[in-house]
């Protein structure tokens, strides 16, 4: 015997169905007030799934960004042009958690938790591209210079996109004229 189909838009993944809840709890409620069980309580789902998918509430926001980081990254170290692997970033990156928390941080109390988030993504980027400046024959100290500035471009490029500063631009767009060739 086989089960009805369903119409409509398909079922979301329990990542997604999680970053929904967590955004519409840390707009009700604040960041600080919410917690994991809230989250998956709102979400229907168990709190094992939650760590199926984060290891932290504020990764809920981040994932999107950090699985294209990770891919950028790749890049670098398969020795693809330094501003073609940062601009990869931008491209599949959709409105999420993320964009969502910066234009929203006031009013979901995360504005400090996003900044100490985005310095330790920055960092990590800045640690990457300078590791890969080096590789290119380019001095330690210029490399780390160079590569502060490129992880900072990134994520002020994706800080623009998201509150719409970028002039309606993609995200690859705005990336591309932020890193100015790298």
């Amino acid at each position: 015997m086989t089960s009805p189909s369903r119409s409509g838009r398909p079922r979301a993944s329990s990542r997604e169905v999680l970053a929904e809840a967590a955004c519409e709890l840390f707009l009700e409620r604040g960041y600080e007030a919410t917690s994991v069980s809230d989250i998956t309580r709102r979400a229907g789902v168990s709190r094992s799934s939650f760590f199926n998918y984060f290891s932290a509430k504020s990764d809920v926001l981040w994932s999107g960004f950090d699985e294209q980081s990770a891919r950028g990254v790749a890049l670098l170290r398969d020795g693809v042009d330094t501003s073609e692997a940062l601009t990869s970033i931008g491209e599949g990156l959709t409105p999420d958690a993320l964009a969502l928390a910066i234009t929203n941080a006031d009013a979901m109390g995360i504005a400090a938790e996003l900044d100490r988030d985005r310095a330790v993504r920055q960092f990590h980027l800045q640690r990457e591209i300078a590791a890969r400046l080096v590789r290119d024959g380019v001095t330690p100290l210029v490399a780390q210079v160079r590569a502060g500035a490129l992880s900072a471009a990134v994520l002020a490029s994706v800080w623009a996109w998201a509150d719409r500063t970028a002039a309606g631009r993609s995200l690859p767009e705005t990336l591309a004229e932020a890193l100015g060739g790298a």
